[in-house]
């Protein structure tokens, strides 16, 4: 049995999915009740203790850790969940980190997850961490506006990083379930391509076949948006790193090809795949 957190969302979903068709018995570990492939089971679980995760564990081999907000909790002690794990005959789990743990290694949500990271090395159990850029899907922040005004409102319009389709990190999860020959990676994931968000606009104005026009924002105007939906800090950190990319931010990672043996996709292919959200 392999358990997958996060299995609504843009990652946890494709992984699912993937796993069920590959004939695993999958568990399918979300916040809320959720349609989930025939098959698998459903699990509604609260990440923010490891008590939460353990009607989900039962006969579980592999765990999928996608921790999210959960990790940003209050009393949160997500990494008691990998303890938890191991007690309940776990005997492999892929995290999925941030790569900002390497490049941005002294912010506070960093710095969580890095502490994540070391209880995984040191627990004794197999493992692979996966440590993605930017995500392709974040675009659909922009669905509303693009739908009803044709228009992509965003700072730093002509700085661009090498964002990764979740479809990518999904399949690099799922290799690392799957195969012996990861235990132990550490994976930095990111598009085959530096892109700005206004190159992202464009790319959806080809799906669409319509134009859509791009409206600069500040960065204080961005983030009085963004933290409707996360903590300040958080928004901070992000407008930092989408502002002013150090090289390691900018550097395309060739390990989705190592894991893959393909290259990753593009933000245009992810654009045409989801266009309809945008329609």
């Amino acid at each position: 049995m392999i358990v997958v957190t996060g299995a609504t969302g843009n990652v946890g979903r494709p992984l699912t999915r993937a796993l069920a068709e590959a004939g695993r018995q999958v568990t399918a570990v979300s916040r809320h009740a959720a349609a989930v492939p025939d098959g698998v089971r459903h699990v509604a679980a609260d990440l923010t203790g490891p008590a939460g995760l353990e009607p989900a564990l039962a006969g579980a081999k592999a765990l999928f850790l996608l921790l999210s907000g959960d990790l940003h909790a209050a009393g949160a002690r997500p990494a008691d969940i990998i303890g938890e794990a191991a007690a309940r005959g776990v005997r492999r789990v892929v995290l999925l980190s941030s790569l900002g743990v390497e490049t941005r290694p002294f912010g506070t949500t960093r710095i969580a997850m890095r502490a994540v990271e070391d209880t995984l090395r040191e627990s004794g159990l197999e493992w692979a961490i996966l440590r993605p850029g930017g995500f392709a899907s974040n675009a659909l922040w922009w669905a509303e506006s693009i739908r009803t005004r044709r228009v992509v409102a965003a700072p730093f319009g002509n700085v661009g990083v090498p964002i990764i389709d979740p479809a990518d990190i999904a399949e690099v999860a799922a290799a690392c379930l799957l195969e012996d020959r990861h235990t132990g990676g550490v994976y930095a994931l990111t598009g085959p391509e530096v892109i700005t968000p206004r190159q992202q606009a464009a790319a959806i104005a080809a799906a669409l076949g319509s134009p859509v026009r791009f409206h600069d924002l500040t960065r204080d105007e961005a983030k009085a948006a963004m933290a409707q939906n996360m903590p300040a800090e958080l928004a901070d950190d992000t407008l930092d790193i989408l502002g002013n990319p150090s090289p390691a931010e900018l550097r395309v990672s060739p390990d989705v090809q190592q894991v893959l043996g393909r290259a990753p996709r593009t933000f245009a292919d992810w654009a045409a795949r989801n266009i309809a959200a945008f329609r």
